[in-house]
């Protein structure tokens, strides 16, 4: 007997749920509207266009829900206590790495249960990695292996230049198959997208092809990922939210340098 395995979507809300499934919709990116958060009633696409859909296919958010909203809300909380930022910020961090391991190619498998059953199932396939961005990109590292404890992990320093203000690379180390592998790229948030774009071109010199690279942000601008995706068209990004006004302070805070 077979256990079918099947990725399935839940059951629309029904009409008497207190709290509906919620999206996030964006103004236009030339216009200065800030970002508003919707239910899942119609709403006029020409009045308030989806900013996924403005930037395409690979820019990817997170399904929001009130679990989301409220570890966005403590992070950019001023008030917050260093202690309760870093327990959200992990856990945001562990829900954008499980989706981004959700990005990765599988195969389909058949195992054996403790009763005898035969179970339809996947299993990733292999030749995967990190790679952070030092600093802030290293509090993603966690994360990463607690959902994969023996992927390896590769750094990149990339820094502004006092006199040019332009992002410059100051160290990088891989896996010496870099080329070969699917990389989550870390890096928690995208402001202007100049530190990412200059990562991603030193992946690029060390073989990697962009469609290839998972980015794993936690906030982004609007500018920063229209950058990116501009520079990279076939790049994929995963994030929770995009918005104008993003936490820089995330750094400095989660590693109490603030």
């Amino acid at each position: 007997m077979r256990m079918p395995c099947h990725n399935q979507q839940l059951n629309s809300v029904s009409s008497g749920q207190e709290h509906p499934m919620k999206q996030v919709r964006f103004a236009n990116s030339n216009s200065s509207v800030p970002a508003v958060v919707s239910n899942s009633e119609p709403s006029d696409a020409t009045t308030q266009p989806d900013s996924q859909d403005n930037l395409g296919p690979q820019l990817k958010l997170l399904p929001l829900n009130d679990q989301i909203r409220e570890l966005q809300t403590i992070i950019r909380d001023k008030t917050t206590s260093r202690g309760d930022f870093v327990f959200c910020a992990d856990r945001l961090i562990r829900l954008v790495v499980e989706e981004g391991l959700n990005q990765l190619p599988y195969s389909e498998c058949t195992v054996t249960t403790p009763t005898g059953y035969k179970y339809e199932g996947v299993k990733f396939e292999r030749g995967n990695c990190g790679v952070s961005i030092m600093r802030s990109g290293e509090a993603m590292e966690q994360g990463l292996r607690d959902c994969c404890r023996s992927i390896r992990i590769g750094k990149i320093l990339i820094q502004s230049d006092e006199e040019t203000q332009k992002a410059k690379v100051y160290y990088a180390k891989f896996p010496p198959d870099v080329y070969r592998r699917k990389v989550l790229l870390m890096y928690p948030i995208l402001s202007t997208g100049n530190t990412v774009i200059e990562a991603v071109r030193v992946l690029i010199e060390h073989g990697v092809q962009p469609k290839h690279i998972i980015l794993l942000s936690l906030f982004s601008t609007p500018h920063g990922a229209k950058s990116i995706i501009q520079e990279f068209p076939d790049i994929t990004i995963l994030t929770t939210e995009v918005h104008p006004v993003a936490p820089t302070h995330f750094g400095q805070r989660y590693f109490g340098t603030d």
